[in-house]
């Protein structure tokens, strides 16, 4: 796969992704849901290494010890969510990417938070936390 570019909604902040084979998950937690305004938020997950800003600086909200939440200050477009705890991580939000449509999901997890309405029946595999080290 190409490299994927992407940024927030003005186009001050901008990157590329590095990596072939992020981990792309629906994330259902209340987190995710407060930062994005929607009803579940779909996450590419890769490391910050893996990760170049080719513009502008994203502006970052510490949401808990050690977890912050990356957004453009000028627009207020969602960008990340990272933690420096277990670690470092960083989940860039799917719809930051130019061509998100190149990047399926391939699990669900927080499903102890998700929604009752919302329809999670599409045969991908489900946890009820995060299989990895990312408990948000």
């Amino acid at each position: 796969m190409q490299n994927q570019t992407g940024g927030c909604m003005c186009g001050a902040v901008r990157y590329e992704l590095l990596r072939d084979d992020p981990w792309i998950v629906y994330c259902h937690c209340d987190a995710c849901r407060k930062h994005t305004g929607a009803p579940v938020t779909v996450l590419v997950t890769v490391t910050p290494e893996d990760v170049r800003w080719t513009a502008g600086e994203r502006a970052r909200y510490e949401s808990s010890p050690e977890r912050f939440r990356g957004y453009c200050r000028d627009c207020g477009a969602s960008l990340t969510w990272e933690a420096s705890s277990n670690g470092s991580w960083m989940a860039i939000h799917i719809s930051s990417f130019d061509h998100p449509e190149l990047l399926p999901p391939t699990e669900h997890v927080f499903l102890k938070d998700a929604l009752p309405w919302h329809n999670h029946e599409d045969g991908l595999t489900k946890y009820h936390g995060s299989k990895h080290i990312l408990n948000s």
